[in-house]
């Protein structure tokens, strides 16, 4: 009689009977000692049930949280000779679900994602999470050292992902039956580059305000600053930023056949800010010549003058968001260090420095598809059947949702329509919702769940559930619905509940 070695036996055991629960087989400290490439374990330490405190990172100190027993690994990953990519891997001590969710993180941070670990080891999971190969959440770790760089941009979320399996197999004696990748804003990026670059790497993917378009969205943000930064009596106040969102709301809610509040196409929204520009002395109500043209400059696109590239502003709705000086403050941070550090290797330029027709060619050369996550090309991750969703709030005022749409129209016309990616990738806009959450709109729900049906059971998202809460307590539900269709109102019931409303092309 022929006996199975015991990983092949877990294996198959795992296969047919998906819905075990799966215990660990070896002890966490032996980990300690599990020889990796390029890998060196600094902690396998076994943490007890109940409340858990992740070492601060920085000057930010960690929520504690309730959790259940898990394995938690340390480690630091070397793939290049300049490289000090730190990770960690917790595992469930017993109730795995079999199944591995890795988590992105955001802007330049260098920091583990402690926050989304905890939350994907209550859902049962294996999780992991990376610095990035730095620390701190400047761009200052990239001056001189171009491999660091690389290791930011996508080596160091592929070396996480390969060593993650290896050491939960290492641990349970099987490797995960799936295995998801979770993130928004820059983990949105790490997300679009995991599935244009290393397809193999996971089964379904959640890439939440992606930016795709790293250094168009920095020169944007900098072209803004260099304007307002000059010129004071251009900039927008609080109450001027709620005045001209007021106007926006009143000018294109109704465009989709329902006044709600929210503007469910805000491409569709052909809104001129002159409308509310001063015709007397009282200046209260209304935005002087100059602050018109601030208004304008935030919504225009502009283009790489050599390439073409459209590069896209903020969309109509996004007013809240806005600061005095344009653009978020993460966004105006994030896009002086991409010129400061990466583009010109110099600690000392400012925004007053920036010219948008040549800078824009020299970010995108310099940066040679590190950060820009633009490859239309998913041709690679579809035939694998790796599953995509892409989601990004309308109301986004730190990562314009043109970058999102954009994307999926370039993907249609190099793959051949709609057709052919609808069984693997979708993207689904949220009418009112701010960056990776929050704003005026539905913008609590549940991808996570989503992606499970899709990539283990062959079901597609067709609408998923969002909400809107007041105070705690949700108010409405809408169905957010795959692109380009949106939510049309039925015509009967309450219009804050989502069964009245259906899924249907604009």
């Amino acid at each position: 009689m022929k006996i199975l070695p015991a990983s092949l036996c877990a294996l198959l055991l795992a296969t047919l009977v998906p819905d075990r629960a799966l215990q660990a087989s070896a002890s966490c400290g032996a980990l300690s000692t599990l020889a990796l490439p390029n890998t060196t374990i600094t902690l396998a330490q076994a943490v007890e049930a109940g409340p858990f405190t992740p070492p601060a990172q920085g000057n930010a100190a960690e929520t504690s949280r309730a959790l259940p027993a898990f394995c938690r690994v340390a480690a630091t990953l070397k793939p290049s000779r300049d490289s000090d990519i730190r990770i960690e891997v917790w595992m469930p001590t017993s109730g795995w679900n079999g199944k591995l969710q890795a988590v992105g993180n955001g802007a330049f941070s260098g920091a583990i994602a402690y926050p989304a670990m905890m939350a994907a080891l209550g859902r049962g999971y294996a999780t992991s999470s990376t610095d990035t190969g730095h620390v701190g959440g400047s761009a200052s770790f990239a001056l001189g050292h171009p491999e660091k760089l690389i290791d930011f941009g996508w080596r160091a979320v592929h070396e996480m992902t390969t060593t993650s399996k290896k050491i939960i197999a290492a641990y349970y004696d099987t490797a995960p039956k799936f295995s998801y990748w979770n993130g928004c804003s820059a983990g949105g990026r790490q997300a679009m580059k995991e599935a244009q670059r290393f397809p193999p790497d996971f089964d379904g993917i959640i890439a939440g305000a992606p930016g795709l378009d790293w250094t168009g969205r920095a020169a944007q943000a900098v072209r803004v600053a260099k304007a307002l930064e000059k010129t004071e009596s251009a900039r927008l106040s609080q109450t001027q930023t709620q005045l001209l969102h007021r106007a926006v709301v009143q000018a294109c809610d109704a465009l989709d056949g329902l006044k709600d509040g929210l503007i469910q196409d805000p491409a569709r929204c052909k809104f001129d800010p002159a409308v509310l520009q001063c015709q007397g002395s009282d200046e209260a109500a209304c935005l002087t010549t100059a602050q018109v043209e601030t208004a304008r400059l935030m919504y225009s696109s502009t283009a790489n003058t050599r390439t073409k590239r459209e590069i896209a502003g903020l969309a109509p709705g996004s007013e809240l968001g806005w600061t005095p000086m344009g653009w978020s403050a993460s966004a105006r941070a994030t896009g002086l260090d991409q010129f400061r550090f990466i583009v010109f290797n110099d600690p000392a330029w400012d925004v007053q420095k920036f010219n948008f027709e040549t800078d824009i060619a020299r970010a995108d050369d310099t940066d040679d598809n590190t950060l820009n996550a633009l490859d239309p090309n998913l041709k690679p991750f579809i035939d694998r059947g790796g599953k995509l969703v892409q989601y990004h709030g309308w109301s986004d005022p730190q990562i314009s949702p043109g970058n999102s749409t954009q994307y999926y129209t370039r993907v249609l016309e190099v793959l051949g329509g709609a057709a052919r990616i609808r069984n693997s990738y979708r993207l689904f806009m949220a009418p009112g919702m701010a960056h990776c959450g929050g704003g005026e709109g539905p913008s609590s729900f549940d991808m996570v769940s989503a992606l499970e049906q899709w990539v283990e059971h062959g079901k597609a998202p067709d609408r998923i559930l969002a909400s809107h809460s007041t105070n705690g307590v949700v108010d409405r539900t809408r169905p957010l619905c795959p692109y380009p269709q949106i939510a049309v109102y039925k015509g009967m019931g309450s219009t804050d509940e989502a069964a009245n409303f259906e899924c249907k092309a604009p």
